[in-house]
C-alpha cells in the first residue's frame, strides 16, 4: 500500500525540482524528505532519485510514480473539498497569499472578520507577488492567492484554477508637489516623456506592464529607480527623484509633499483571488472568498 504522505513528498520533489524546495513548499526539513523518498522506494522496490551533479533527478520509474502522485493528490483533495462541502462546516486550515498592497488593504478587515465568524478555521497568511502566488496554488503550497492583471495586460491563468473578482482599482500618476503638471485635473502619460519613473522590479507584471504601455504610447522610458513596496515608490516620489503610478488599493497614507493626478485614459488593474478547481467546494474557501468581497467593499 503506498503511503499518501511518501507521495506527497515524491510530488513537491517533481513540482519544486530540488530536495530544498520540496522541503520548503511542504514546512519540513531536507532530511525528512530524504527519509520519506528512501521509505518510498523500499516499499516500491525501484529507484526513484539519481544524483544529478549536487542535486538529484527524478528517474523514469519516480517520473511515472510522480504522475500518478499528482492524480491520487488531486482527487484526495477533491474527496476532502466534498467531505467539507456536505459538512458544511469551515474548518481546518486555510493558506492565503496576496501582493503587498492587497495584503495590507484587504487582509486586515478580511481576516479579522473571517476569523471571527468562524473561529475554528486556522488562517495563515503572506506576502507574494502575483506570479510567485499562482505558483504556490498550482503547486498547493497555498490554498488562495490574491493576484491581479492591468486592464491591457491580463495575467495568464493555468488550467485547473478558478477565479473569482474582488476589485477594479483605479491608478494614477504620483508626482512631487513641485511637478510642473501638479496642478492639473488630468494628465497624459505622453506628457512625462522626459520624466524619470519609479517602478517595480525587473521581470515584474507590473513592471512589464509599465513598459509595455508606455512603449504602446511612444514613450521609451527614462527608469530612474526600483522598488517592490508603493510607500517606498511614494518616499522617492516625495524626494524629487521622479513619478510613478499608484494605485489606490494601499497607497494611503500618502506622504507629504506627493500629489496624485488621474490619467485622461483611465488606468485600472483587476484584483482577482484564485484557487484550485478541486478544492472548488470547500466551505472555508467560499467563506474567505465572500470575507475577501466584502472588505473590497468597504474600500468604497
Amino acid at each position: 500500500m503506498l503511503n499518501l504522505e511518501r507521495l506527497r513528498t515524491l510530488d513537491a520533489l517533481a513540482r519544486h525540482g530540488s530536495v530544498s524546495g520540496a522541503a520548503e513548499g511542504l514546512h519540513i526539513t531536507t532530511s525528512a524528505v530524504s527519509q520519506q523518498m528512501s521509505k518510498l522506494e523500499r516499499e516500491v522496490g525501484q529507484q526513484l532519485l539519481a544524483k544529478n551533479g549536487r542535486g538529484v533527478r527524478l528517474t523514469d520509474a519516480g517520473r511515472l510514480l510522480a504522475e500518478h502522485a499528482a492524480r491520487i493528490l488531486s482527487q484526495v483533495e477533491l474527496a476532502q473539498s466534498d467531505l467539507e462541502a456536505q459538512r458544511g462546516q469551515v474548518v481546518g486550515e486555510l493558506r492565503l497569499s496576496a501582493f503587498p498592497t492587497a495584503a495590507r488593504g484587504l487582509f486586515p478587515t478580511a481576516l479579522a472578520a473571517l476569523r471571527a465568524e468562524h473561529p475554528a478555521l486556522r488562517l495563515r497568511s503572506s506576502e507574494l507577488e502575483p506570479e510567485s502566488g499562482i505558483r504556490g496554488v498550482v503547486r498547493g503550497d497555498v490554498d488562495l492567492a490574491v493576484v491581479l492583471d492591468w486592464y491591457n495586460k491580463p495575467m495568464p491563468l493555468p488550467d485547473g484554477l478558478v477565479k473569482a473578482p474582488i476589485l477594479d482599482d483605479p491608478a494614477d500618476v504620483a508626482m512631487p508637489a513641485a511637478h510642473r503638471l501638479a496642478g492639473r485635473d488630468e494628465v497624459d502619460l505622453a506628457e512625462f516623456a522626459e520624466d524619470e519613473w519609479i517602478t517595480w522590479a525587473e521581470g515584474e507584471f507590473c513592471h512589464e506592464w509599465l513598459m509595455f504601455t508606455l512603449r504602446s504610447r511612444g514613450i521609451e522610458p527614462i527608469v530612474g529607480h526600483r522598488a517592490a513596496e508603493t510607500h517606498t515608490q511614494l518616499g522617492l516620489v516625495a524626494a524629487g527623484l521622479g513619478v510613478c503610478i499608484v494605485p489606490l488599493l494601499g497607497r494611503h497614507p500618502m506622504p507629504a509633499g506627493v500629489v496624485t493626478v488621474p490619467l485622461t485614459q483611465r488606468v485600472r488593474r483587476h484584483v482577482y483571488v484564485i484557487w484550485r478547481a478541486d478544492a472548488d467546494r470547500r466551505p472555508s474557501i467560499r467563506a474567505a472568498v465572500r470575507s475577501l468581497q466584502a472588505a473590497a467593499e468597504k474600500l468604497g
